[in-house]
C-alpha cells in the first residue's frame, strides 16, 4: 500500500480531521455553523478535500427527506459527517452539493498562509 497523497486548500484557518489531522477544508469554504449532527454542532462547507464518500442513502432528517452520502477521512477512515446529494424539497435545495462536518470530528488549526 502506498502513501496517501493529501490535498491542501490553503488559507489562514484550516479544518482538519481530529483523529489524524488530515487537512479537510478552510474557513473560506465555511457556509454555516448552525447545523446539528449525531454528536451535536456541525458545520456546512462548500468544498472539502481528502475525503471519500459512501453510497447514496435516503434519510429523513429534521428538515425532511434527503439523499446523502456519509463522508470519511481518506487517511484514517473516520466518519466525519455527510454530503447532500439531492433533496426533493425546493426550500432545501441550497444544501445540494454541500458537506456537513461534525464539530466533534474536526479541529480548527492555523493554516500555512497564516501570519505569525
Amino acid at each position: 500500500m502506498g502513501r496517501v497523497f493529501l490535498r491542501y486548500l490553503g488559507g489562514n484557518t484550516v479544518y482538519s480531521c481530529a483523529s489524524c489531522e488530515a487537512t479537510l477544508t478552510n474557513k473560506d469554504s465555511l457556509i454555516s455553523t448552525r447545523f446539528t449532527g449525531a454528536t451535536g454542532r456541525a458545520y456546512m462547507f462548500k468544498q472539502v478535500v481528502n475525503v471519500t464518500l459512501g453510497e447514496v442513502e435516503q434519510r429523513i432528517m429534521m428538515t425532511g427527506k434527503h439523499f446523502v452520502r456519509d463522508v470519511y477521512c481518506i487517511d484514517c477512515a473516520t466518519k466525519l459527517g455527510w454530503f447532500y446529494e439531492f433533496t426533493p424539497n425546493a426550500d432545501q435545495q441550497y444544501k445540494e452539493g454541500k458537506y456537513i462536518l461534525e464539530k466533534s470530528f474536526i479541529v480548527e488549526l492555523r493554516g500555512l498562509n497564516a501570519s505569525s
